[in-house]
């Protein structure tokens, strides 16, 4: 498993792959523009270029893109989802020059009306960011499950599989879960148990090949409460349990991405790549220890 951080772009997006080395991280994940403005600035290919020439020589593993937090592809609004299919558009583009290896972005709101009801604007959408990719790109697009709150879309894996089908299971299309996410959707992940029964769920109904990466966030909320409030690992209502996960024997083959506060509130630091370590090597011993039981 590659571990890693979201990581700042001050000063042009090459420089992120120098602070996740910095970090340690063997995985990197940037926004391409504000994650809470509509415009998308202008790539800088020269800025792209050396990306990808120092990701080559530091061996990073994974990287991703965020899209915007904005885009809302249930949007009733047809400025808003406009916006929204532009964006991710535009996100697309930026991660295509990086060549990074996804772009994770939130499908959003069905505003009450249920997934079913905005299945019909999703479609069309992805469809339009999926017909963007360049020739030869290999990016993918992975929709991150969501916490819950505000009729948001993709809770369960079910909904992200319907998304999934409903586009003839395209090759680029796959799935980002985070561990704060899924906690606060009411899925106890420090449970042996249940890590299996999602995972076999994952197989079934998406494909684990589908599984882009994962975000390791702890939780500052309980079990179940649908809202999405980020804490460091191991310092939240999660814990030492976030090792479940992170030990998992079928998950070991995908990269691990922290989008902490850190100790400072500026995102994840030294201090807590530390702590994911330690928290992955725990969940090994977990399920050796597990496995030897059986």
């Amino acid at each position: 498993m590659h571990l890693g951080a979201h990581v700042g772009t001050a000063g042009g997006i090459d420089t992120a792959v120098e602070r996740a080395r910095l970090l340690g991280a063997s995985a990197l994940q940037v926004f391409t523009q504000s994650p809470r403005q509509w415009r998308h600035p202008e790539p800088d290919a020269e800025a792209c270029a050396r990306f990808r020439d120092r990701r080559r020589a530091t061996g990073m593993a994974t990287v991703a893109c965020h899209a915007t937090y904005l885009i809302n592809l249930g949007a009733t609004d047809d400025t808003v989802y406009h916006r929204s299919v532009q964006a991710l558009r535009d996100t697309v583009a930026a991660a295509a020059m990086i060549e990074a290896d996804g772009v994770v972005f939130h499908l959003g709101s069905h505003l009450g009306r249920g997934l079913d009801a905005a299945l019909h604007q999703i479609a069309p959408a992805l469809e339009i960011a999926l017909g963007s990719f360049p020739s030869g790109s290999r990016t993918g697009l992975w929709i991150e499950n969501s916490a819950g709150a505000g009729g948001t879309m993709g809770v369960a894996l079910q909904e992200i599989a319907l998304v999934i089908d409903e586009l003839g299971r395209h090759s680029r299309l796959g799935v980002c879960l985070d561990t704060c996410h899924l906690w606060a959707s009411g899925v106890d992940i420090t449970d042996a148990g249940r890590m299996d029964d999602l995972l076999d769920e994952l197989e079934g109904r998406i494909g684990l090949d589908r599984l882009g990466c994962l975000h390791v966030n702890d939780s500052a909320t309980r079990l179940g409460s649908n809202r999405d409030r980020h804490a460091n690992v191991g310092q939240g209502l999660i814990g030492r349990g976030l090792a479940v996960m992170l030990g998992h024997p079928r998950l070991q083959h995908v990269a691990a991405i922290m989008e902490t506060p850190g100790a400072a509130g500026h995102g994840a630091d030294a201090a807590e790549m530390a702590a994911i370590r330690r928290l992955h090597r725990n969940g090994l011993r977990r399920w050796a220890r597990r496995a030897d039981r059986v």
